[in-house]
């Protein structure tokens, strides 16, 4: 029976080294998964940073877009106006024209002060 138990004993002497020898690397391995993580965490914490700076980026882009867009609506309306003034202005002209060759004298009066009446509110 010794052989048995001394085989035995040996072979449980060599688990525990092996174990221990495990137990030390995997302390080793768990620091080293640690530290890759944290590498990691701090890429990723990166990374989320330039993607915030590019979401402001795009935000202060779209804003300037923004103001710019009221600005050429406002011009556009101000253009529109411009033109229906000018058409009027065209029209009580043709109009005084057309009465000065009929010798209207009293329309062509009434369309002139008409005219002289918006070109100074403008």
């Amino acid at each position: 029976m010794a052989p048995f138990f001394i085989r035995g004993r040996f072979h449980h002497t060599n688990k525990l080294k092996i174990a221990r020898k495990h137990k030390r690397g995997g302390m080793k391995n768990m620091q080293e998964r640690f530290e890759k993580l944290r590498a990691e965490m701090e890429e990723i914490s990166v990374e989320q940073q330039n993607i915030r700076d590019g979401q402001r980026q795009v935000r202060e882009k779209f804003e300037v877009i923004e103001t710019e867009c009221e600005e050429l609506k406002r011009e556009t309306r101000i253009i529109i106006q411009q033109s229906a003034r000018t058409q009027i202005k065209l029209a009580l002209m043709f109009q005084i024209l057309k009465a000065s060759e009929r010798a209207d004298h009293a329309s062509v009066a009434t369309l002139t002060h008409l005219l002289r009446e918006i070109i100074a509110r403008e």
